[in-house]
């Protein structure tokens, strides 16, 4: 087997209904439930304008080399509607994966639900208006290299998390967010609570009834030092 030179065109898929489900909760109260341990590194933003503020869909991983965008253009020709591409890149920072004519084919004929990249894209002046979710980590004018080695299909590290064939991505204003496939279920159920909780707690902030006595309880747990007077150097 060519390791490093493989695409791998089935992989294991979330189920649907669980997966759509979490459109209707924001990324930051998932990953919370999970931890605070699921977030891509910040340096991956949103540089489009989508419509929808969530996105979500199975993750369609692409393991490049830095700089190199022929796997990427592997999973490009098998990318099935409502994929999530998730592109490892070696955190290269130097060259564009991918600018206007690739990202236009994802949108348009491949009808995916987004792309993260853990790397810089070009021709932002067109990508940035779009109606398409599009996370990457900068621009460049600079062009990639169509020589390989890379993988499709196979378990990645983008930004900083681990990406396996099939989990769910949950993408926002905020950044994106890992949900491992098998306990999507379980998380869901978590998710949908926290946010029951985090909107009383808005609320509450919004009407003057917050209980902030936790934070006093916790300082003198930590044995934080309360001085009632100004600091003098």
């Amino acid at each position: 087997m060519a390791v490093g030179k493989r695409i791998y065109l089935k992989r294991h898929m979330p189920d649907k209904e669980v997966m759509m489900q979490f459109k209707n909760i924001p990324a930051s109260n998932t990953c919370d439930v999970m931890g605070r341990n699921a977030a891509m590194n910040p340096r991956i933003r949103l540089v489009s304008q989508p419509k929808e503020q969530m996105a979500v869909g199975p993750a369609l991983t692409v393991k490049a080399r830095g700089g190199d965008n022929l796997a990427l253009h592997a999973a490009l020709n098998i990318a099935q509607e409502g994929d999530f591409l998730v592109v490892s890149n070696e955190e290269d920072d130097t060259r564009s994966l991918m600018g206007e004519i690739m990202m236009a084919y994802l949108r348009y004929d491949r009808k995916v639900a987004g792309i993260v990249i853990d790397g810089p894209i070009r021709d932002i002046d067109e990508i940035g208006k779009w109606d398409f979710p599009v996370y990457c980590t900068g621009t460049t004018p600079g062009g990639p290299y169509k020589e390989g080695p890379g993988e499709v299909n196979v378990p990645v590290s983008c930004g900083g998390v681990s990406v396996n064939p099939g989990d769910i991505i949950l993408a926002d204003p905020d950044g994106v967010i890992v949900i491992p496939r098998k306990d999507a279920p379980q998380i869901l159920e978590d998710a949908k609570k926290f946010q029951a909780a985090d909107e009383s707690k808005l609320a509450a902030a919004k009407n003057g009834t917050a209980k902030r006595e936790w934070v006093e309880k916790t300082l003198a747990a930590k044995e934080f030092e309360i001085i009632d007077d100004v600091y003098e150097p």
